[in-house]
């Protein structure tokens, strides 16, 4: 014990530790981190990393943000954990209200769960059990190429082939992937027309405007309200996995609410608690909850739930966290962070080294062009990974893709500053 208190946080990390979407054998030593403090991650040896991609997109008002580790405690002293079925309690309710009030006027209630990939598992099966509650035999999920919805079997299952998923592939049920809007407009209409005039179709599934993981793709709510026009012609169900775009990612709190036709399900998590404790929820209309209701207990039961369904302390961070994100400050920094992007990706349209510059709400993206094939695998991420650790930042890039999702708390100084170190890494390519 003695000779492991001696060693530095990163060594005693590499001895016990698996982390996630790592090559263990060839990846540096992880960075020890010891203390968040708004845009910045302190590692133990007292360096600052500016954290513009907002610990995995996660971190809506910065690390260690006063007013919501103050509700936390308050949440803490007071309930911190009760089995949800059966009981109920104020934070949840409360944020279920208030989420509610935000989604789309056709959403009408709220299941909770413990992340991202728990929330898309509950929005699929509350799917399937839906048409079987009904009477009829839908058994088919359509999806876009280049996406990405999480890592359990379901999720998993309704994301793109790759090397991520690779190893379990004879274990995922089928699913029909479609073309990438953001990538071929007219083939995704066309495949899409073609799979729905099938009757054994339940529900698409797909990120609203930008594809996260699949490169930060990004695509208009008019294509995709045509593409949710042919399925609701068609009585299938959408499933719009707002993990990544929502609250206020697109600049509106949920990127669905940018469409004139709304999503059946909504699938929420990261930002859901501004980061701060993991939770996952999902919504979904009044006509799919009223199929789960019955006389009997066996009988149309949504049979599904976690250990920390609701946990009060994850319920009371996520209503601190929307109480930041309805004042004029952070709104104000939203708009701030949405202009500073725009005018930087204008500066870039002629830069011969990047292509594909875009811009959505708070989040930017570039392509470094490369000679190979751009997507996650592109070594060229390890380089542009380590330049900019190098220079106190983490970024995290998908491949050759750049991309900025920055804390709200960012102030336009420390975007420059981050404007800049791109800048200076373009110079050397």
């Amino acid at each position: 014990m003695e000779e492991s208190i001696n060693k530095s946080l990163s060594a005693r990390s590499q001895a016990v530790v698996w982390h996630p979407f790592t090559q263990m054998q060839l990846s540096p030593a992880p960075i020890g981190v010891v203390k968040g403090d708004g845009m910045y991650l302190i590692d133990e040896y007292g360096n600052r990393y500016m954290d513009v991609i907002s610990s995995w997109w996660t971190c809506l008002h910065g690390h260690s943000h006063p007013y919501i580790t103050e509700k936390i405690t308050e949440q803490a002293a007071s309930l911190e954990h009760v089995i949800f079925a059966g009981f109920t309690h104020e934070p949840a309710v409360r944020l279920a209200e208030r989420l509610i009030n935000y989604l789309p006027d056709n959403q009408s209630r709220i299941f909770y769960s413990d992340n991202g990939s728990t929330a898309v598992e509950v929005g699929l099966k509350m799917a399937f059990q839906y048409w079987q509650n009904i009477g009829k035999k839908k058994t088919k999920v359509i999806a876009f190429k280049d996406s990405y919805h999480g890592d359990t079997f379901g999720a998993m299952s309704v994301g793109s082939r790759s090397a991520f998923t690779e190893p379990f592939f004879p274990f995922l049920f089928d699913v029909e992937f479609i073309e990438s809007p953001a990538k071929d407009e007219e083939l995704c209409r066309k495949q899409l027309i073609e799979l729905v005039s099938r009757e054994d179709v339940a529900a698409m599934i797909y990120e609203p405007l930008v594809q996260g993981a699949g490169g930060m793709l990004m695509y208009s709510e008019k294509v995709l309200d045509k593409l949710l026009e042919i399925c609701k012609e068609h009585n299938v169900l959408c499933i719009a996995d707002e993990v990544m775009t929502g609250f206020c990612r697109t600049g509106q709190m949920f990127a669905s609410n940018y469409c004139e036709v709304k999503p059946d399900i909504i699938c929420l998590s990261k930002g859901l608690s501004g980061g701060v404790m993991a939770m996952g929820a999902t919504s979904c209309s009044a006509e799919i909850y009223d199929a789960f209701l019955s006389d009997h207990f066996m009988s149309k039961t949504f049979f599904h739930g976690h250990s920390f369904t609701a946990n009060p302390i994850s319920c009371a961070a996520a209503n601190a966290s929307l109480d930041l994100l309805e004042s004029h400050e952070v709104q104000d920094r939203i708009r701030e962070i949405h202009n500073n992007h725009n005018t930087y990706a204008l500066g870039l349209v002629n830069n011969p080294k990047v292509e594909n510059v875009r811009v959505k709400g708070t989040l930017l993206a570039l392509d470094v062009k490369s000679d190979v094939i751009t997507g996650y695998g592109n070594a060229v991420r390890d380089e542009i990974n380590t330049f900019f650790l190098e220079k106190g930042i983490l970024l995290r890039p998908l491949g050759n893709t750049i991309y900025l999702l920055p804390p709200y708390c960012i102030s336009d100084n420390q975007l420059q500053q981050v404007y800049q170190t791109i800048n200076e890494y373009l110079l050397l390519k």
